[in-house]
């Protein structure tokens, strides 16, 4: 599972015209899903974004969590994030997970994060979305699973 973070002062999805989901302060999350990627992988990847340290203290420093600031999540599912652009110009995606699948573990994702406590809100899965990011810092940060040692 591959996320990318952003921390944002707001965020939205548009989908045909419509808002389909929008955030204030928080993050706006882009995921990815591979084949080998399981519940518990999305379970613990959604308490690894949870609880990073991000968020500026009264100090200035990046000391707190988006449960800390009570930030929300803007969740959109990108199976781009698993493209292989090696071979030329053109890239794959054979490592992208099939839409049943990451469509189930980006809801788990989101669950976990909402039982965590975090204010969910999503893009629609599968549509061609408009995705409006205003990064705070700017601060972006890519979490693979696998490079942070959750397995399946």
């Amino acid at each position: 599972m591959r996320v990318l973070v952003q921390r944002v002062s707001s965020g939205c999805v548009v989908v045909e015209g419509q808002v389909v989901g929008a955030i204030g302060a928080g993050f706006v999350l882009l995921v990815g899903i591979t084949h080998s990627d399981t519940p518990a992988v999305a379970e613990a990847m959604a308490q690894k974004v949870a609880h990073l340290r991000v968020f500026d203290d009264d100090a200035g420093k990046m000391n707190r969590s988006l449960l800390d600031v009570g930030g929300a999540a803007l969740v959109v599912s990108q199976f781009t994030l698993y493209a292989n652009a090696r071979g030329g110009r053109r890239p794959d995606y054979l490592q992208a997970a099939r839409p049943e699948q990451a469509a189930l573990l980006i809801a788990r994702f989101e669950s976990v994060l909402a039982a965590l406590g975090v204010a969910v809100q999503r893009g629609q899965f599968g549509a061609m979305m408009q995705v409006q990011i205003v990064n705070e810092g700017p601060v972006t940060l890519w979490l693979d699973s696998q490079e942070l040692g959750i397995t399946p």
